[in-house]
């Protein structure tokens, strides 16, 4: 190239980027500029070059900036880290020391109706917006609290993103839950109904079980783990026949809350039953040549296991449909038929909270089993009246 006084010259060659700078080139196999960012050094000395792509320099340049502003921020999302790996890493890593049920019902929920949704989606460019579309989506088909346990796994699954620094900010907690399909709502047996159950209960191996969840109260969760030496079946030092609900399912052996430890007495039909139950149990474990344990477990499977929530609610409902009632009635509801039932008697609102473990006052703080416990005795005696003691019993017994 000539310039204006003939003297041929060289144009400027374009500056190299330095080491350790950030650089953008064309490259023809994608058909995209690249940009190649430079973040350091990872602690096995590899170097830290993550890459952007755009159609134009300008939309390259563009994202570095926002790259930089999230390594700023402490957080750097890598750009092919969608919604479902974050929940993965989240069930995989962030549910450690739950118990199985826990974790079971987390992966449940996103599997069905979180990943199969919004999985695919690059959790860099998940928005609120993104959220509040599949939530309401979803609202058509799911119940209220439905939709408010999977929003928060996804929030949960966010939150460990970002202590992981793999996300900035949790969208997931800017958004509400919409209405959703009513749930189904709980149910009680009457009476006659009650009463009907525990006749279809008979010579079941859910037959005590039943007795126990309906006459006193007790959570399914509670009943499931009772072992016999947190049951008295005689009075002892005018203390009357009772038993200790100290212990769940949940994770350590915790009941649902600190005042759902509570001791109750026993009504006498109860007791009868349960005295029934563990002269059978003694003589089905000497047959199978198990040792009978006072600290074993008061229901058990024919081989000593303990019992599982979704075998008990199969066995509930055969007993339902033999006693005439539609099928669709669920262990937990005995329960709700002993408020019911305690209700329907005139016993007042606030002694039956105390029986069910939602009072205020706590009466079982007592940690050692051998001290003198106050025993709720309200529940036992009105329900020997409801159901007239005896009268349930079978004729051999009579």
């Amino acid at each position: 190239m000539k310039g204006t006084t003939g003297v041929t010259t060289n144009p400027k060659p374009a500056r190299r980027a330095g080491h350790g700078e950030d650089t953008i080139y064309w490259d023809g196999a994608k058909n995209r500029f690249v940009g190649a960012v430079s973040l350091g050094y990872a602690p096995d000395g590899r170097r830290l070059r993550p890459k952007v792509y755009g159609k134009t320099k300008t939309e390259v340049r563009g994202k570095i900036r926002e790259l930089k502003k999230e390594v700023e921020a402490g957080a750097r999302t890598p750009a092919n880290y969608t919604v479902a790996n974050a929940v993965n890493d989240w069930l995989e890593r962030g549910l450690k020391g739950r118990d199985e049920q826990t974790v079971g019902k987390n992966r449940t929920l996103a599997t069905k109706h979180l990943i199969p949704f919004v999985g695919r989606a690059k959790l860099k460019d998940l928005s609120a917006d993104d959220v509040d579309d599949w939530l309401t989506g979803r609202a058509e088909e799911l119940a209220t609290r439905t939709l408010r346990d999977v929003l928060a796994v996804l929030r949960r699954s966010i939150e460990h993103a970002q202590r992981r620094d793999k996300a900035v900010r949790n969208v997931a907690a800017l958004v509400t839950v919409p209405e959703g399909r009513p749930g189904r709502p709980s149910k009680a047996l009457n009476l006659e109904q009650a009463k009907a159950v525990l006749v279809a209960a008979r010579g079941s191996r859910l037959y005590a079980y039943l007795v126990l969840s309906l006459l006193s109260g007790v959570r399914t969760e509670e009943a499931r783990p009772l072992t016999w030496d947190h049951v008295y079946l005689a009075t002892e030092n005018g203390v009357p026949p009772h038993v200790a609900v100290w212990r769940s399912v949940r994770r350590h052996g915790e009941t649902k809350t600190q005042k759902s430890r509570r001791t109750i007495a026993l009504p006498k039909q109860v007791v009868e039953v349960l005295e029934e139950h563990l002269r059978w149990q003694k003589q089905e474990r000497a047959s199978h040549g198990i040792e009978w344990s006072p600290a074993g477990r008061v229901f058990t499977t024919r081989s000593g296991e303990p019992l599982d929530a979704a075998n008990v609610r199969r066995d509930f409902r055969a007993i339902v449909v033999k006693a005439g009632l539609e099928p669709e009635w669920t262990p937990r509801e005995l329960r709700h038929s002993f408020v019911s039932l305690l209700s329907d008697h005139g016993i007042p609102l606030e002694r039956i909270a105390l029986l069910v473990g939602h009072s205020s006052q706590a009466t079982t703080e007592a940690v050692y089993r051998k001290q003198l416990r106050p025993v709720i005795t309200q529940g036992a005696e009105a329900m020997d009246e409801i159901f007239e003691f005896g009268a349930t019993r079978s004729d051999s017994e009579a």
